[in-house]
């Protein structure tokens, strides 16, 4: 059974295991960090949306801008 993937608040780790699930989760959270940094208009729409580099939890704006520029975990 397929699950689908729902937009809102996700914990920094949480969501990069959704696109990472085979490694550990630090390891995963910088795999998604370096996406991130990758496409520098996704930073700065984070950016815009409130993320800050203390940021632990992606609201749902956050989420959908990361889902809308690497696709669904």
């Amino acid at each position: 059974m397929e699950k689908t993937f729902k937009i809102r608040s996700y914990g920094r780790m949480e969501l990069a295991q959704l696109y990472c699930p085979d490694i550990q989760p630090r390891s995963a959270w910088k795999k998604l960090k370096s996406w991130i940094d990758y496409y520098p208009h996704l930073n700065d729409t984070l950016a815009s949306l409130g993320k800050t580099s203390a940021t632990r939890i992606f609201s749902p704006p956050q989420v959908r801008a990361i889902v809308e520029a690497l696709g669904e975990p």
